[in-house]
């Protein structure tokens, strides 16, 4: 005879939202609590007697001590560290989130993965506020008729990325514009997709949309590897295989070499940053949502620092020209929230300083609107345009919001669907930019 499963559907919301955040630690200790109450969990729904005396001395030994998984708490922001709230700090302030530190996970014990499994047979999964929803988190959207979303892998020197290409039903054969979204922390180009909906806008405008994804052997976090010097260079690591990425696309399919763009959020979005610095002869402009600026820091350290109160960004990105920084101005969006407590909000304005650099003296004019989502966040937009009106560089401040992309869909994470629309605004950016070193299409 087995006794009843002693979890409630809140209990399975809450192990499994930990357990996906590679919060194992927390999530076993939520588990030995609830089988105090009852008995452990198994696949189907039951708990054998006395199996909660039996946890503890079962766990891995790497569960006995909380391993040092640095991540984001989405409800609030913040940076969460069980090793170091148990160890009481030990002296140390506790990292920021995103997940940058790529901190090894320990083995999923048998415990959580019978909650794992009876969560999907309940439907449930966990969203941004904790509340139940019946949608898988971050599912892609019904494709329309003829509409492609499609998966390749990239191979070069610095190793391999696959990633994912959305090919709009209104596609043709024509040059189009390509844009390349670069997710962050934990998420994958089916959830970036979803939360930013720039597929659903790609089949407005006719454009193509890659999403490279970074691999878990590369940063068990799925970060991009932004504060790491071999991956803020041109033609080494993590921007090559990016750029590559970008031609590969551009190679097999009609793409208007003009209209070449770059976006990513957080880790990607510094990425992002780094991408529009070091190739700024392949992109035409750049959008940086809640990042850092290229140089913002040079290891893991100096990542936590300028997460947690802006870095100090070099005014000369690792990779390019020695006199003076960047020598062509590519035009940049950049999306930040006031109340970010992941990424410092200072970060914004050090990236929008750093593409600034190679206009200095050209006497672009500054100008600064206000805003309120009807129902949501306040924002102040923040534009440089040169002398015939046309802005070059743009700053988002969403007043009121967190580490989340600004007017996104709750069906992706990290969204804030209060916020002003980043994907719409971001892609009126881009195609207000053409490259002016390259040639028109055929």
């Amino acid at each position: 005879m087995t006794a009843p499963n002693p979890a409630t559907p809140a209990d399975i919301l809450e192990a499994t939202r930990l357990t996906r955040e590679g919060r194992l630690a927390e999530a076993t200790a939520l588990l030995q609590r609830l089988l105090l109450r009852g008995g452990r969990p198994t696949p189907d729904g039951t708990a054998p007697p006395g199996a909660a005396r039996r946890d503890a001395a079962d766990a891995p030994p790497t569960l006995r001590r909380p391993p040092r998984i640095i991540d984001v708490e989405p409800e609030t922001g913040q940076a969460t560290d069980a090793a170091w709230r148990a160890g009481g700090g030990a002296g140390v302030p506790p990292p920021p989130a995103g997940g940058m530190a790529g901190m090894p996970r320990p083995p999923m014990p048998e415990v959580l993965r019978g909650f794992l499994e009876q969560a999907k047979r309940s439907g449930l999964e966990p969203g941004l506020s904790g509340e139940a929803r019946r949608a898988p988190w971050g599912a892609p959207d019904p494709l329309p008729d003829g509409a492609r979303f499609v998966t390749a892998t990239f191979a070069g020197a610095a190793g391999s990325r696959p990633y994912k290409l959305y090919i709009p039903s209104t596609y043709r054969g024509q040059p189009v514009p390509l844009v390349v979204m670069l997710h962050g922390c934990t998420q994958s180009p089916d959830d970036f997709a979803a939360g930013t909906r720039m597929n659903t806008l790609a089949e407005e405008h006719v454009l193509l949309v890659a999403y490279p994804a970074q691999t878990p052997s590369a940063n068990p976090q799925r970060c991009w590897n932004w504060f790491n010097p071999e991956d803020q260079r041109r033609d080494c690591g993590e921007p090559s295989l990016i750029a590559g990425i970008t031609r590969e696309v551009m190679r097999e399919h009609a793409v208007d070499p003009r209209r070449v763009y770059v976006a990513g959020l957080s880790a990607g979005g510094a990425a992002a940053a780094i991408m529009g610095a070091a190739y700024p002869d392949l992109y035409a402009a750049v959008g940086v949502h809640s990042g850092l600026a290229c140089g913002a820091a040079s290891d893991l350290p100096s990542a936590f620092t300028a997460m947690r109160q802006g870095g100090a960004a070099a005014g000369r990105p690792n990779g390019m020209p020695a006199a003076g920084g960047p020598t062509v101005l590519v035009p940049t969006i950049v999306f930040h929230a006031d109340e970010d407590t992941t990424v410092h909000p200072s970060n914004g304005n050090l990236v929008l300083a750093q593409a600034a650099a190679a206009a200095a003296g050209t006497g672009l004019r500054v100008t600064v609107e206000r805003g309120q989502v009807p129902g949501g966040h306040a924002y102040s937009r923040t534009l440089h345009a040169d002398a015939g009106g046309r802005a070059l560089l743009e700053h988002w401040v969403v007043h009121g919001g967190g580490h989340a992309w600004s007017g996104g869909s709750p069906t992706g994470s990290y969204t804030d669907p209060r916020g002003p629309d980043a994907s719409r605004e971001m892609l009126r950016f881009f195609l207000g930019h053409t490259h002016p070193a390259m040639p028109q299409p055929d």
